[in-house]
């Protein structure tokens, strides 16, 4: 009897293991091309894995919550409907435990590690960030499968869950942290404890919460932040939006909306001022060369989530509201792919969708700069004329940048953040759609 192997997908460029959250199917049951067979989730997206083929399910590998490697299989399928039989589950295990040690000693290469340990290239780098050494690795206790250290397992670690481990195991001396450590910022500040009252309702944060908690939390301790702020005069921009916003929507089949335009004037500032596109490794500061704009798009769970438009500096304004539209309706229906929300290099947060006109964001690491929109509003403003100065009512808005200070200093980010303004104000009210 033939059967078929469901393999853990290749998440992402950086993604090496991913946890299972649900199964949708069990033992014995018929499953048609493109039924859900199980959800993944990874440290950045939630996916649903369909079936590749009709057939039975003859067995599942592993259970919710395990974490699996990447190439790994989950399950195998019967491509023979009459029965499950045809195979011992020792003799399917043999040819994956082969497998297994292959992929994990090349792994394990590629992530430099002198032991027989596997750790995933998420741990890795987490423990690179933190100052972690390979001693201090190897005594961490994994909760993961066959003792493997997971994520949650390194970071309950930093929290402090195993300090009295740690110091037992290493001596004070082997130990050292980076400034930027997020370690000694945790040991350091113990939250203050909260009281609960009979009236109160305690909800535990879902997996993206928690998520963007540490990411939030991590952003602060990184990044010393810095926010300067200037008000945009967006008038010709409004004006040119609501006699064209038919037009552009007959013509180009999406709505015109004003987050192409800033975007627009985004890419062209970043190329600009390189130094805005950039991120910070140590005492090295690398310039990127793509300039990729993520969009903080609210999600109907009430979390956030960042797609990223690739290579915006080489898109029009129709690109641009293609992309957009595109990436927020899949954002809301939880269908974005790793792919959509990697490689950000900048990022910029829409506060004025809800009627905010000016906010501080915090830093989407590993960038050193995030832009925040605030709600255009009307105002009486001075007008220069020929004639001379006129009260007039314009169309203002806050543009708020926020920036990492290790590596741009108030030159640099009040000029970048200038000349985003000054595109837009430039902006032609007669252009053609």
């Amino acid at each position: 009897m033939s059967t078929f192997e469901i393999l853990m997908p290749k998440m992402g460029e950086s993604v090496e293991e991913a946890t299972i959250t649900k199964w949708f199917v069990s033992v014995g049951d018929t499953i048609k091309e493109d039924d859900v067979l199980l959800e993944i989730a990874t440290d950045k997206v939630d996916s649903e894995i369909p079936s590749p083929v009709d057939g039975v399910i003859k067995e599942i590998l592993y259970s919710v919550d395990d974490v699996v490697a990447v190439g790994k299989p989950v399950a195998i399928i019967s491509l023979e409907e009459e029965g499950v039989d045809g195979g011992s589950a020792s003799e399917v295990s043999q040819p994956e435990e082969k497998e297994t040690k292959t992929s994990e000693a090349s792994l394990k290469d590629t992530i430099n590690i002198s032991s027989d340990r596997f750790y995933s290239p998420l741990v890795r780098s987490i423990a690179k960030e933190e100052g972690i050494s390979n001693a201090e690795l190897e005594k961490i206790k994994g909760t993961g499968k066959d003792g493997r250290v997971t994520k949650n397992d390194i970071l309950d670690y930093l929290k402090g869950e195993s300090v009295n481990h740690k110091a037992a195991s290493v001596p004070a001396k082997e130990v050292k942290v980076p400034q930027t450590s997020t370690s000694i910022a945790t040991k350091q500040h113990t939250p203050a404890p909260v009281s609960i009252s009979a009236e109160d309702d305690i909800v535990t944060m879902d997996r993206m919460r928690k998520l963007i908690a540490e990411h939030m939390v991590m952003s602060k301790h990184v990044s010393p932040h810095v926010t300067s702020v200037v008000e945009a005069d967006l008038t010709n921009i409004v004006l040119w939006r609501e006699k064209n916003k038919d037009a552009f929507y007959k013509k180009h089949g999406v709505k015109i909306t004003y987050m192409p335009i800033i975007t627009e004037a985004i890419a062209k500032a970043l190329k600009d001022f390189p130094g805005v596109n950039a991120s910070v490794d140590g005492d090295k500061i690398i310039y990127r060369k793509q300039v990729n704009v993520g969009l903080a798009v609210a999600l109907p769970s009430g979390n956030l989530i960042v797609p990223v438009i690739k290579q915006a500096d080489k898109k029009n304004l129709v690109g641009l509201s293609e992309d957009i539209t595109r990436l927020a309706g899949l954002a809301r229906e939880n269908k974005l792919t790793p792919d959509d929300i990697q490689g950000g290099t900048f990022t910029v947060s829409n506060f004025g969708s809800f009627q905010n006109i000016i906010g501080t964001p915090i830093i989407n690491q590993p960038q050193v700069a995030i832009l925040a929109t605030g709600s255009i509003e009307k105002k009486p403003a001075v007008i220069e004329t020929p004639t001379g100065d006129v009260i007039g009512i314009r169309h203002k808005m806050f543009l708020s940048l926020s920036y990492d200070h290790r590596v741009v200093d108030g030159m640099l980010g009040g000029s970048f953040l200038k000349r985003i303004a000054d595109y837009l104000e430039a902006w032609d009210i007669n252009q053609e759609i």
